[in-house]
């Protein structure tokens, strides 16, 4: 029986049987309906947001509340990555990384708590971007190759070979030219094998700025 379908009974008792103890988990029940739906429906305007380039205010009012709604039920999974797509939007859309790092931080810290690899390995990776960002280059690597490990761990390919061109960046800004080259061959080949057509874009993107940044 779902969440909703016990929310209608426990309304049924209520009605017709005069027992109320059941409105208040019926309650429970529906906050957590809302917070996944708000979680989900926050992911796809993030996606068309990336889609469009456009700032999209409805997709970080939507991770906020599915992020108070877990809080509310104690579900620490559900905060943790919630929290994750709030910093995401700063980060992305907003450019304001000095919001978005303490969210990253707390949304590692409770999906840590849980063992959600996804969620560490995604939180890993935008705090890597913002070591990357302010030329923090040796923290941005070891950011995105603790996120790669999760990832490697939990069968995201797309996510690794995404994690390889950032490292690949990285590694050129350090004057790596084998490395950086090494890390795009590789995210090429992850991403062929797994049908990540648009991270194989992104390494046909870097390839010219990697060779640009290490060329002697």
């Amino acid at each position: 029986m779902d969440r909703i379908e016990r929310a209608g009974l426990a309304c049924q008792q209520a009605v017709f049987a005069g027992d109320n103890d059941g409105l208040d988990a019926a309650d429970q029940d529906l906050d957590a309906v809302e917070a996944d739906l708000l979680l989900a429906r926050g992911r796809v305007l993030q996606a068309r947001s990336r889609e469009h380039r456009a700032e999209n205010p409805d997709e970080l009012a939507a991770f906020r509340r599915a992020a108070e709604l877990y809080r509310s039920l104690g579900d620490v999974r559900g905060e943790g990555e919630a929290l994750f797509w709030v910093g995401t939007y700063h980060q992305m859309s907003l450019r304001d990384d000095d919001t978005a790092v303490p969210l990253f931080e707390r949304s590692l810290e409770l999906a840590a708590q849980v063992g959600d690899k996804l969620t560490m390995s995604y939180a890993l990776r935008h705090l890597g971007y913002a070591d990357h960002t302010a030329a923090r280059l040796d923290a941005a690597r070891a950011r995105l190759e603790e996120s790669t490990r999760l990832r490697e761990e939990i069968g995201l390919l797309p996510g690794v070979a995404a994690n390889m061109v950032g490292l690949a960046y990285i590694a050129a800004a350090q004057g790596r030219r084998d490395d950086a080259l090494a890390l795009l061959g590789q995210a090429a080949s992850i991403a062929g094998a797994s049908g990540a057509h648009a991270i194989a874009r992104q390494v046909e993107e870097a390839r010219p700025h990697v060779q640009a940044e290490i060329v002697p």
